[in-house]
């Protein structure tokens, strides 16, 4: 027999616990939602916090309300698969961050005082590496900077915690150096045709350009995500124009689709 939905005069965080709760029933559960596991829950986890990102991108706040529930829902789900397990529940988690947010900002909280951004970023950091080791994570500085997140913002904070203690280039040149150095050594596996060392050689490219964005204090990411948009722009405009014609891209060639290119680039900086 079928049982009602969780009454909507229930708090919507709690109507939506119900719900995953009676989605997760061992009795009449939904069967895909009781197949799934941390390990297979997590990639859906991941794409849903770049839905959140790229509707923040779009500026579209809407569609922003709605990703941001999808992503809640992940923290829901992960939470009620802890709780059937006996490890903790959502309101531990809750209680976790509630804690966190506080015991990080003694400024707000307590009586505690900085001189300047930066000094207040220093005392983030401390704090974060207390809070390490507490845990007991003290083998390496770099040893819980996860291994999901995507390589180039993974760089970035190996890079970031590096610099901390002092491992470091001094100066924007010296990282500049060390970019056309590994540029060099990247283009002379290329000649000699060893693609797998070019393939390593590409990584250390990226990760002193990772070592660059810190430096000038860019995140990659936002960067690239630029990049990627100004590139779809602008062959959108090729495409759009080649349809004028007649023609689609495959019809066209580097020569035509180049010039429309630049016709883009144009454009864009006429506005």
């Amino acid at each position: 027999m079928t049982r009602p939905a969780p009454s909507v005069e229930l708090r919507p965080i709690d109507r939506l616990m119900e719900i995953m709760a009676r989605l997760r029933d061992p009795a009449d559960g939904c069967p895909w939602d009781l197949e799934q596991t941390f390990a297979t829950v997590a990639p859906y986890t991941v794409e849903e916090a770049y839905e959140v990102a790229d509707a923040i991108e779009r500026n579209d706040l809407s569609d922003l309300k709605e990703e941001l529930g999808d992503l809640l829902l992940q923290v829901v789900f992960h939470a009620r698969m802890a709780e059937e397990q006996g490890a903790f529940a959502f309101e531990d988690v809750a209680r976790a961050i509630n804690d966190k947010m506080v015991r990080r900002h003694p400024h707000v909280f307590a009586q505690e005082t900085y001189a300047s951004l930066a000094h207040q970023m220093e005392s983030w950091e401390a704090l974060k590496a207390a809070e390490r080791k507490a845990k007991g994570r003290t083998a390496s500085l770099l040893d819980d900077v996860p291994l999901g997140l995507p390589a180039l913002t993974r760089a970035l904070k190996l890079s970031k915690r590096a610099a901390g203690v002092g491992f470091v280039w001094p100066t924007v040149q010296d990282v500049m150096a060390k970019l056309h150095e590994e540029i060099g050594e990247l283009e002379a596996e290329i000649e000699t045709g060893d693609l797998e060392k070019a393939r390593q050689e590409m990584g250390d490219v990226l990760f002193v350009v990772a070592n660059l964005a810190r430096t000038l204090d860019v995140d990659p990411e936002d960067s690239l995500r630029f990049t990627n948009a100004k590139f779809v722009r602008r062959f959108q405009y090729i495409e759009a124009n080649l349809a004028e014609r007649g023609r689609t891209p495959e019809q066209s060639d580097l020569s035509e689709m180049d010039a429309l290119w630049n016709e883009a680039k144009l454009a864009e900086k006429a506005v």
